[in-house]
């Protein structure tokens, strides 16, 4: 019997997460369609965490030659051009982005060019191009977006998406928040020889993650020279004779060629009328979804940021790859959100897992703690001050490793190994009885012996 049915799967949004989805769908012999309204790659591909990251590349380049001149290495006075590196960038993102369509295509997977908007539970239009389709299943990967406050002169701002297609690199500029799009940015602009302040409203950058690591971070970003102004917020923006004005709380004022807002984003839900088909937000206007991805419509799936869950492109990915298995493979599979790895790129960069060591004290009655501060071999030999911080959360009881924390060079890549540790259950005994490499840093991680007692705790004693 014929389907009523254009396609088995129509994916909104072609990011990480739903061209997983889509091509596995397609492979295990499903229709498939993805409509996509900017380009395909997604926020992290097109504007997100490629792009980003070899701006970060890019930018620590200036540090590496000034380390090389303690190694013997004379170095001329090497100049960065702006225009050279982000034409380089944008043919690097293009042909990303080329491979996801490609993949696409390989897989069967119909692609549309154009906003899909719901019409009933199985009925999407394509905005702008006088079409309706039929699908089975619909899964929505719209992602997020920047969110922009509403505050005087904020046309005069742009958000993390514009960082990416500055014309011409400012002389001066103000970068607001203090999350990892924030501080990443402000990394890689202070790195590139921009005149960098960032602005937070909190007592302290990164909230959310351990405290040792935020204030590590903090303590290195001040060492580095970039210029960190807490506990202060924007009243507004005016443009003056020489540039832009941002005016701050206690009648601060500083002046900037470009102001940069990276204070969050919000899950894309935006005009997908969601109403019409049931699809329930919850209270962060998220899409609410259940272990396996489902909405509260019979048909209709989410994966990624728009449902705020864990927003990371691999999470996406697994989510992506959950549901296809689930769906049209026959193997009901849920994503295991618990102690995934993540790296903030700031510079020095931070890689950490699991819990924190407040929330492990929130959880567990016993914990101990190891930690170790240190000068790497390779900065410390060139005369550098940067400093290294690792530390481990055990469970008191158990022994077993609760969280891994990370700050310095080559931490994100660390991460990821100490993640299966973590994520597999392994006890503090079994980190101490694997062997040591060295010399490296990482050997740090199991070579920490004795517990860490904070300087409250023993006053307290």
């Amino acid at each position: 019997m014929a389907s009523p049915y254009d396609y088995d799967l129509f994916v909104i949004g072609a990011g990480s997460g739903g061209v997983r989805a889509a091509r596995m769908a397609a492979m295990a012999g499903a229709r498939v369609a993805v409509a996509e309204e900017y380009r395909v790659g997604g926020t992290c591909v097109i504007r997100g965490c490629v792009p980003k990251k070899l701006m970060v590349y890019a930018s620590d380049f200036a540090r590496q030659f000034e380390t090389a001149k303690g190694y013997g290495w004379t170095v001329d006075k090497p100049v960065f051009d702006w225009p050279t590196f982000l034409a380089a960038k944008d043919r690097e993102i293009a042909r990303l982005s080329g491979i996801y369509t490609t993949n696409l295509e390989k897989a069967g997977v119909d692609i549309f060019r154009a906003k899909a908007v719901f019409v009933d539970a199985h009925t999407l239009e394509l905005v702008g191009q006088d079409k309706t389709i039929a699908a089975d299943k619909i899964l929505i990967a719209t992602g997020g977006r920047p969110v922009m406050p509403a505050l005087e002169g904020i046309e005069h701002a742009i958000s993390s998406d514009q960082a990416f297609h500055l014309e011409s690199l400012p002389e001066r500029i103000v970068i607001v928040g203090g999350g990892y799009i924030a501080v990443e940015f402000a990394g890689i602009f202070h790195g590139l020889g921009v005149d960098t302040t960032l602005v937070y409203r909190g007592a302290n950058l990164l909230r959310g993650f351990d405290e040792d690591v935020r204030a590590h971070l903090a303590e290195e970003l001040a060492a580095r020279g970039l210029k960190v102004t807490l506990a202060c917020q924007h009243t507004r923006i005016e443009r003056g004779p020489n540039g832009l004005i941002s005016h701050l709380l206690d009648n601060l004022k500083i002046e900037s060629d470009q102001v940069m807002f990276a204070t969050g984003r919000e899950p894309y839900v935006e005009g997908l009328n969601l109403d019409a088909v049931g699809v329930r937000l919850n209270a962060k206007g998220a899409i609410a979804v259940d272990d396996y991805s489902k909405t509260s419509a019979a048909n209709i799936w989410a994966v990624g940021d728009v449902t705020d869950r864990i927003n990371l492109t691999p999470v996406a990915i697994r989510e992506g790859a959950a549901f296809a298995e689930t769906e049209f493979m026959g193997r009901p599979t849920k994503f295991d959100h618990a102690d995934v790895a993540t790296a903030v790129f700031s510079q020095p960069p931070v890689g950490t897992v699991g819990l924190s060591e407040s929330e492990a004290r929130h959880r567990f009655k016993s914990v101990d703690i190891y930690r170790t501060r240190f000068k790497p071999m390779r900065t410390s030999f060139a005369g550098d001050s940067d400093r290294m911080l690792m530390k481990l959360v055990v469970c008191g009881e158990t022994q077993r490793v609760l969280g891994c924390h990370i700050v310095g060079a080559d931490s994100a890549e660390m991460i990821q190994m100490a993640a299966i540790a973590v994520k597999a259950g392994l006890t503090k005994p079994q980190w101490d009885a694997t062997c040591a490499l060295h010399p490296t840093a990482a050997e740090e991680l199991v070579t920490l012996r004795e517990k860490y007692v904070p300087q409250e705790l023993l006053a307290a004693e």
